[in-house]
């Protein structure tokens, strides 16, 4: 099998509802954030961070949120996996647990330390984008609602695992100082 079919040609792509949109199109945008989103914890991955197996979790939920915009609601498709709220509490549980071991945050710290937490801190950036692009998208016609939180919720994840990764490795998080 070929890994071009050569549709993609004239600036088009297809959903999993069997339409076309253009490849500019925020629903391509959004899902295609959450592509990068992924290939970057996958950076973060070869570091073997504390936390590699909720990294591979997260890896495979990302397959659902991109699965979930690249349908569009209208669209009945019973092979399609839509994120619900247990991933949203899946994250938040995970969010607490660590958060539990950590210093309380009362300032701005600055993004860096070991290599896991500083990736970890780009991944969160992008998590970022993935979410303002389908907050975006459902301003112009329906999206899962759940898609909203659970990006919310992975950016206060990414976040949280990033000074926990340095936590874990003795590293003192940088406070962001004024001059």
């Amino acid at each position: 099998m070929k890994i071009y079919t050569r549709t993609g040609d004239d600036g088009t792509t297809a959903l999993f509802s069997g339409g076309r949109v253009s490849k500019t199109h925020l629903r391509v945008e959004a899902y295609g954030t959450v592509d990068e989103l992924n290939s970057v914890i996958g950076v973060v991955r070869t570091y073997h961070p504390h936390a590699e197996s909720w990294l591979v979790d997260v890896q495979n939920q990302l397959f659902y949120v991109g699965t979930d915009l690249a349908t569009p609601l209208s669209t009945h498709n019973t092979k399609v996996t839509r994120i619900g709220e247990d991933y949203v509490i899946w994250l938040e549980e995970h969010i607490d647990e660590m958060t539990a071991e950590l210093p309380t945050l009362a300032n701005f710290i600055l993004p860096g330390g070991v290599a896991a937490a500083a990736y970890l801190h780009v991944a969160r950036t992008v998590c970022r984008r993935a979410e303002r692009l389908t907050v975006a998208l459902a301003s112009q016609e329906p999206v899962n609602e759940a898609l909203v939180s659970y990006l919310n919720r992975l950016s206060d994840f990414l976040f949280t695992l990033a000074r926990w990764e340095n936590y874990k490795a003795g590293i003192s998080e940088e406070k962001w100082s004024v001059d």
